[in-house]
């Protein structure tokens, strides 16, 4: 081989080798990219709100296991949500003053109580789904507007009738309790004798197994109430019941009897004996009388 070409090559190898050298230190001196900060976006104010923890029909009385506290933007809430009035990081001006109607709101609806119980025992008025707020429009609590006929059954009437501890099985009547409705009134004369028609008293049931509605203005019993003496039960009956129930209020004082717990399944409405009484005319020998039956 040429000298003058074995000379060429290796000065271009060491060129290389020195090139690649330098490069080597001016890259590894070169300073590492600074690392990206990414900056968090502030947390929206969120403020725990009342909502229902499963699906609840028109008519479900509402237990404390049937709601929960989910947070809830505060920009976002509605005045008519309930709420336990606090916002978690510190709220703005906006949603202060939406927390504020809403605290209004929540204060007017529990009465002073903490939400889970102001709830408890509600009624549905309209259908709620799992994860929905609960709102007063949707609930309905004993003792306010519209609660009958929410918990009334389809093709239901609420009557009242009066009553009082003797006929009311001495206050043992509570509301929620199976009873049935007697009658008392003076029946047509057994027979005729030398001293005139004698009279006679006939009790008998007018309405079978009904439930009981309210007392006075009482829709459910005091924890631990075993008694509640009132003056007026409201009976949940049928349209043929309510009319029978009339015409025996009109005819004699009328008496509940409490029915078994067991007995809930059982007939009711109104009762074979509730029809009006046949007189039957006897003659024997002459004499005539007159027989008060039941059909």
């Amino acid at each position: 081989m040429n000298p003058l070409r074995v000379m060429i090559v290796l000065v271009a190898a060491v060129a290389a080798i020195g090139l690649a050298v330098v490069m080597q230190k001016v890259m590894g001196n070169k300073p590492a990219p600074a690392p990206i900060v990414q900056t968090a976006a502030p947390s929206k104010p969120m403020t725990q709100v009342l909502v229902a923890k499963r699906d609840l029909a028109i008519g479900d009385r509402l237990a404390a296991g049937d709601v929960d506290w989910q947070a809830w933007p505060s920009d976002a809430i509605n005045a008519a949500f309930i709420t336990n009035g606090a916002a978690e990081p510190a709220p703005t001006k906006t949603s202060a003053k939406a927390a504020k109607a809403v605290g209004d709101m929540t204060g007017a609806v529990i009465g002073g109580v903490t939400p889970e119980k102001a709830v408890e025992g509600a009624i549905v008025r309209d259908p709620i789904l799992a994860g929905e707020p609960i709102t007063a429009r949707k609930i309905v609590r004993g003792g306010e507007g519209g609660y009958l006929s929410v918990v009334l059954g389809p093709g239901k009437r609420a009557m009242a009738v009066p009553v009082t501890s003797e006929t009311a099985v001495g206050g043992f009547i509570l509301p929620g309790d199976r009873v049935d409705v007697l009658q008392t009134r003076e029946a047509q004369s057994v027979g005729e004798g030398d001293g005139g028609p004698a009279k006679q008293t006939v009790a008998e049931t007018i309405i079978q197994n009904v439930r009981v509605l309210a007392l006075d203005q009482t829709t459910a019993a005091e924890k631990d109430a075993k008694t509640i003496v009132a003056s007026t039960a409201t009976l949940e009956v049928g349209p043929v019941e309510a009319e029978a129930l009339t015409r025996a209020k009109a005819a004699g004082p009328v008496t509940l009897t409490l029915r078994a717990y067991t007995d809930l399944g059982g007939p009711s409405g109104l009762a074979v004996a509730s029809q009006d009484s046949a007189v039957v005319r006897i003659n024997r020998g002459g004499q005539t009388s007159s027989i008060s039956v039941r059909p």
